[in-house]
């Protein structure tokens, strides 16, 4: 069964301006998707998950994380959580043709406060990266084909080069990539290559 896959980030301070400048660090290093580039979505939470946003706006040609930071940026406060929709491309079997595409999917990228929902960033991180399914890195489904292994290779590769990026290039002082299931997931990629070899 496909599980959730997530990168957190924890920062030495995430505090008021902090907040913004080490939310676009991480939005600069996402490698956008070509065919569907910059924000396409922007949401801010007050106080917790439960409570109604204070702002919502749709962005369907994609804006810069430095405009979409410009938008939140009247709202930044310690109880705030802002959530950004963006795409990048990773390879997909299509299941008609059996042909291997760049597909633009969907991942949020999320920064609490260190007073949001009581806390919360102390287990998912000041900066939470939801990456989509771990079925884009592990194609349990695909034929172990050469193909198949560049393919997975590839978006692999995209998933460590984003997180080496936020590593060297932001103030983070831990980050976790993790799985909702708790599985070890670079135990579950390094098997799934190791098949296909």
């Amino acid at each position: 069964m496909p599980d959730p896959v997530y990168l957190s980030l924890w920062f030495p301070d995430f505090s008021g301006p902090e907040m913004l400048r080490h939310t676009l660090a991480v939005l600069q290093q996402f490698p956008f998707s070509s065919q569907r580039p910059g924000v396409t979505y922007l949401a801010v939470h007050p106080v917790s998950w439960n409570e109604a946003t204070v702002l919502e706006q749709r962005f369907p040609s994609g804006i810069g994380p430095e405009q979409a930071l410009l938008i939140a940026a009247d709202l930044v406060h310690d109880d705030i959580a802002f959530v950004f929709d963006a795409y990048w491309d990773l390879w997909s079997p299509n299941q008609s043709s059996g042909n291997w595409e760049l597909q633009p999917l969907p991942v949020k990228i999320i920064a609490q406060g260190e007073e949001f929902d009581e806390g919360s960033y102390q287990q998912t991180g000041h900066i939470e990266v939801d990456l989509g399914l771990d079925s884009s890195f592990l194609q349990t489904e695909a034929a172990l084909t050469d193909q198949t292994q560049a393919k997975i290779r590839d978006n692999v590769a995209k998933l460590v080069e984003f997180s080496h990026k936020i590593e060297t290039d932001t103030q983070a002082k831990a980050r976790l990539l993790w799985s909702e299931s708790e599985e070890n997931l670079a135990q579950k990629l390094i098997a799934r290559l190791q098949r296909l070899q």
